[in-house]
């Protein structure tokens, strides 16, 4: 039987769960030297390697490559944070996560040189200042580091990661946040084009480029409140979502936040692009909020035309437990059907998962869970990876060191749960994993 929406919240079990620490480092230039947090800072010759922002299969059954964002939250305090692309293993029986090899797959003592890619503009293919070529970083007087600046590696001053597709040639496709931008990366982490920009297509308002506070066009702006006069996209607001078909030949991108001036304030638009003419078509696909104060994480493709979107609030931690003024209370995964639409044009929407109310009959949640139910009360939950046609790994983003919403003044570990649906998703077979 194939999925029906009456039945998704009250079927869906807990299979699994792996813990990684949130005080989890990776070698690397020294980190946070701009960045107030939960620890103490610098992080000297390392950074935090969370949290993760997308996921996509490994090199074996079993692992995962995950992308760590732009690391401390905001393009002023992560100058210093490498991007990276991490390739990991959760154990569900043990319930821990290790770092694997990025080319084989296979376990590794500790997060090192084999377990991440680290993305470079060595061909000088970004046309503005990146961080790489300044001699100290942005409103500091503190050096650039001489490993970003001699191989010309991108940190979370220059882009903010959100999302990541493999292509078919090996090749991969990462959504950011500051242009927002397409970014196609290679297999030594290296740019192979200039980072390709969002044409208005809508005509929503005056500029012809979808442009974050964060565009390098408003760069020279003097004042934060300027760049988002500016913009007609409001900050942390750009390709949260990004899917690839299972043909391989088109990608479907999805920003996070409203076009400034958008006449419907709870639209999310879906832009399809042509992975072979590396544009867009413009095909655009509207997304209707549940509330215009949500969010989403992630869109994810199960076939050609259905996909999955993660939808969710603001607030973080169970509502059951004591500590929380303001816990979470909206954490869902959608399924969207872009050939099916209502008369304004929304896709059509059907409630998969309520992550707010996960059976746990095993008890894998121990002390996590009441009542036999468990939660998944995180601030950001930006990971959604289908494993087969009944089962979905789930992975919340920590945002190191700052979100708390497992336990009240207890920064978050990364969590991965493997989830159990009551139905089956009419899953493409080229994306069965397991």
């Amino acid at each position: 039987m194939l999925f029906s929406p009456s039945l998704a919240a009250e079927t869906v079990q807990l299979l699994g769960r792996a813990i990684l620490p949130a005080d989890t480092f990776a070698p690397g230039a020294t980190s946070g030297q701009l960045k107030k947090t939960n620890r103490t800072t610098p992080f000297r010759h390392s950074q935090p390697v969370q949290g993760f922002s997308s996921v996509i299969p490994g090199p074996k059954v079993g692992t995962y490559l995950v992308v760590s964002d732009n690391g401390f939250g905001a393009k002023a305090n992560s100058p210093d944070y490498v991007l990276r692309i991490y390739a990991v293993e959760p154990d569900f029986t043990t319930g821990r996560v290790f770092p694997v090899n990025l080319q084989t797959g296979e376990r590794l003592s500790s997060f090192n040189r084999q377990s991440f890619l680290e993305l470079n503009d060595k061909k000088g293919l970004v046309k503005f200042p990146l961080i790489a070529e300044q001699a100290v970083y942005p409103t500091s007087n503190i050096p650039v580091s001489d490993k970003i600046q001699s191989q010309r590696l991108l940190t979370g001053g220059d882009f903010d990661i959100e999302s990541f597709r493999r292509d078919s040639d090996g090749t991969y496709w990462l959504g950011d946040e500051f242009g927002p931008y397409l970014l196609h990366i290679g297999s030594q982490g290296e740019l192979l084009d200039s980072p390709i920009s969002l044409p208005n297509l809508g005509k929503i308002g005056g500029l012809n480029l979808i442009k974050s506070p964060d565009h390098p066009d408003f760069a020279s702006l003097s004042s934060q409140e300027e760049r988002l006069q500016a913009a007609n996209l409001r900050g942390s607001s750009g390709f949260e979502g990004l899917a690839i078909n299972p043909r391989g030949d088109k990608l479907y991108a999805m920003l996070e936040g409203v076009i400034k001036g958008d006449s419907l304030p709870r639209r999310l638009l879906i832009h399809e692009f042509d992975l072979a003419s590396k544009k867009y078509t413009g095909k655009v696909f509207s997304y209707r909020l549940e509330s215009s104060h949500h969010a989403i994480g992630e869109l994810t493709a199960i076939n050609d035309h259905e996909f999955i979107v993660i939808e969710r609030d603001n607030r973080q931690g169970d509502r059951r437990q004591p500590g929380f003024a303001n816990p979470a209370q909206f954490k869902r995964l959608y399924l969207i059907n872009l050939q099916k639409t209502d008369h304004q044009g929304f896709v059509e929407k059907k409630l998969l998962v309520d992550l707010l109310k996960i059976a746990d009959p095993q008890g894998i949640a121990g002390k996590d869970a009441y009542h036999g139910i468990f939660t998944f009360p995180f601030v950001t939950i930006e990971n959604v990876l289908p494993l087969d046609a009944k089962t979905l790994l789930v992975i919340n983003d920590n945002n190191y060191a700052d979100s708390q919403g497992r336990s009240p003044k207890q920064s978050d570990n990364t969590e991965f749960i493997l989830l159990r649906l009551g139905q089956s998703l009419n899953l493409d077979p080229s994306l069965y994993v397991r």
